[in-house]
């Protein structure tokens, strides 16, 4: 699925809540290298909630922040420009409201 990427590229919009998008500063090599570890670590947060074992689930949960916060999209911001983080806020709450408007997507 293709979702709407602010101007700056710092967030996509995914039902009207921006996410942060992956640091475009990674190189190929090492943004792989941790897609890979996040795709692994949601597999084993699956297979712990089949297996219903509480103890893997926060460690594979927390195997998925690690990654996440590797590629950027969580921990400190990638840009170094001083900007807030909207991480999860509502588009229409944040200075991105006027160009979310504009994509027709206001009432998502």
């Amino acid at each position: 699925m293709n979702y709407p990427v602010t101007p700056d590229g710092r967030y996509m919009v995914v039902r009207g809540r921006l996410w942060r998008v992956s640091n475009p500063h990674l190189s190929e090599d090492k943004r792989e290298s941790y897609v890979k570890s996040l795709m692994s670590a949601r597999r084993e947060v699956k297979a712990a909630k089949s297996a219903n074992d509480d103890a893997r689930l926060k460690a594979a949960r927390d195997s998925v922040h690690a990654a996440k916060v590797a590629l950027g999209e969580r921990g400190p911001v990638w840009w170094d420009d001083g900007a807030k983080d909207f991480n999860r806020y509502l588009a229409k709450n944040t200075p991105y409201c006027e160009w979310y408007q504009q994509l027709g997507k206001s009432k998502e």
